[in-house]
């Protein structure tokens, strides 16, 4: 047995001893207390044993009366006066403000909305076409479109090319050249051009018209170009002095339905197309400006000496006039060689 055991063994029996001695307890034998002091110390030396094992070091055993005087003045070192809160009248914050929108500021010449009574209504008027009215895309068609909306309008220029129109829009002030070709317009007024001081070229060709007002051109001061071709005219009427190019190609024009000397005033004339109609003579005079002359597909039966040129003048020379166009008529060529002695060129025609 351990020397360690033994000692407990003996110091659990000699402590023991003096309690078998009491009055009331049952004797016991040296022997059996041995027994029971030895089965005692076994059981406290597991408990010792099964403890962590503990390094004496990490005791500060000359300072531990130190450090239990140090938790004695605690209270000392910390003063608890401090917890009293102070308050002081007027450290507390203000409570927050509300802030106000702000207010709206009126000017002097300011608008307010200000919500009317609804005013009758009127009874519907229907749209009627306004030539002198003005407008930001020209005046309106009476349509309830502007004339440059349902037209196209560049620089002066107005192209109205196949659009179903059934008569002439009104027009800018500042057209200059008017284009409304391949629609259905049977008509030409006085008033459909009227104050175009600027207007230099019209152009109708492929429509269905049959009327031309009389004056429905006239008044146009600075007119060159008027081009009706493939219509249905019988009368053409009275044209300024500017012209420089005439056509009226495919219509049913008469001999009877033109002025006479229609076109003898017209200084700068160079270009006039009048076949396929039903001339029954060559319209004259003719201005000396004349390049071009078409006259194929009518009814003209003779011509006369003075027809191109001038019998009382026989040094007279017709110089502009290059191509004239006789062909398919009823009238034979060779038998007037006198009309052509001024000509640069002889006429296309057919000998009959």
């Amino acid at each position: 047995m351990e020397p360690m055991v033994v000692v407990c063994v003996f110091y659990i029996a000699g402590k023991v001893q003096p309690i078998l001695d009491l009055p009331g307890i049952p004797d016991f034998s040296l022997e059996q207390m041995a027994l029971h002091a030895a089965v005692l110390t076994v059981a406290l030396l597991g408990s010792y044993c099964g403890a962590p094992p503990v390094d004496p070091s990490s005791y500060d055993l000359k300072n531990y009366d130190v450090d239990s005087d140090t938790w004695d003045s605690y209270g000392e070192l910390y003063d608890y006066d401090d917890l009293d809160e102070e308050i002081e009248v007027g450290t507390l914050a203000p409570p927050p403000s509300v802030t106000q929108p702000p207010s709206p500021v009126v000017h002097k010449h300011s608008t307010q909305e200000v919500t009317l009574p609804p005013s009758p209504t009127m009874p519907a008027v229907p749209p009627t076409l306004d030539f002198l009215g003005p407008g930001l895309f020209g005046p309106g068609t009476g349509l309830g479109m502007p004339t440059c909306l349902l037209c196209v309008c560049i620089s002066g220029s107005v192209y109205c090319d196949d659009a179903d129109l059934t008569q002439v829009p009104p027009l800018p002030k500042e057209t200059t050249h008017f284009y409304a070709r391949f629609n259905k317009l049977t008509e030409v007024k006085s008033k459909d051009f009227l104050n175009l001081n600027q207007l230099k070229r019209i152009d109708l060709t492929g429509n269905q018209i049959s009327a031309l007002d009389e004056d429905a051109f006239r008044s146009l001061p600075q007119l060159q170009d008027l081009l009706l071709a493939d219509n249905s005219l019988q009368v053409l009427p009275e044209l300024p002095d500017t012209m420089r190019h005439i056509d009226v190609r495919n219509n049913r024009l008469r001999s009877a339905g033109m002025h006479r000397e229609a076109f003898k005033e017209m200084k700068d004339l160079q270009f006039l197309y009048l076949s396929d109609n039903q001339l029954d003579y060559i319209p004259v005079p003719l201005p000396d400006s004349l390049r071009v002359l078409h006259l194929q597909n009518n009814n003209i039966q003779s011509l006369n000496q003075d027809t191109f040129c001038n019998s009382h003048d026989i040094n007279y020379v017709r110089k502009a006039l290059e191509d004239i166009r006789l062909d398919s008529n009823p009238v034979d060529i060779s038998r007037y060689t006198q009309a052509y002695v001024c000509l640069p060129r002889l006429p296309v025609g057919s000998p009959y």
